[in-house]
């Protein structure tokens, strides 16, 4: 695919301009331009190895300086669009989605989502687009960042976190409760991200 097949609407957001009115219909435009945009600057988003990994493997070899995949939270200008928005195909490909990943690289994604795009209380997310704990976990599965399972089995982990700290009530309560403050609200996550990590080690 190349970003000239992308100047086209795409059929899901065709289909859906007419529906949904002037305004709603703009901000399919809008979109659009921006996956545009985006194509034309960004290197081809299959490519993710290095060529040294690309010849490693299909010799079967490991290369000696191999090193994990660096995780990287949903850009930061995605906290603008409306959570509808998120599910296109194309939006998830650009940005890294559709993949399968550990419950605690969810943890440490949903973290990241909150510093990026801001933590907020009351509802999944603000006007601006700040999150809250659910909210962020919103932004990683409507993405394709892993699948129901892996969310839900991070919401476990959180929940497991807040009853080693003597809390029962779910997470979500906990997040809006007053006083909260964002960085208790991180380090909740980390340290549910930490705890998955350790109960995947063989």
């Amino acid at each position: 695919m190349t970003a000239q097949t992308l100047t086209t609407p795409t059929p899901a957001l065709a289909a859906l301009a007419p529906d949904l009115g002037a305004e709603a219909a703009l901000l399919v435009r809008e979109i659009e331009q921006y996956l545009t945009a985006r194509v034309r600057t960004t290197a081809h988003p299959l490519v993710t190895k290095t060529t040294a990994e690309l010849v490693a493997e299909a010799l079967g070899t490991t290369p000696a300086h191999a090193a994990a995949p660096v995780l990287t939270a949903p850009a930061r200008a995605l906290r603008i669009l409306p959570d509808w928005a998120l599910n296109f195909p194309l939006l998830r490909q650009l940005h890294g989605g559709g993949r399968q990943i550990s419950v605690a690289e969810h943890l440490e994604l949903t973290a990241l989502v909150i510093e990026r795009y801001g933590w907020h209380q009351g509802a999944l997310r603000s006007a601006s687009g700040r999150r809250c704990i659910l909210g962020a976990q919103a932004v990683l599965f409507r993405l394709g960042y892993g699948d129901e399972t892996t969310a839900l089995a991070a919401g476990h982990h959180i929940q497991t976190a807040l009853a080693a700290r003597g809390t029962t009530e779910p997470y979500h309560r906990w997040n809006d409760a007053t006083g909260r403050t964002r960085d208790e609200v991180l380090a909740l996550v980390r340290t549910a991200a930490t705890d998955a990590r350790q109960a995947d080690r063989p």
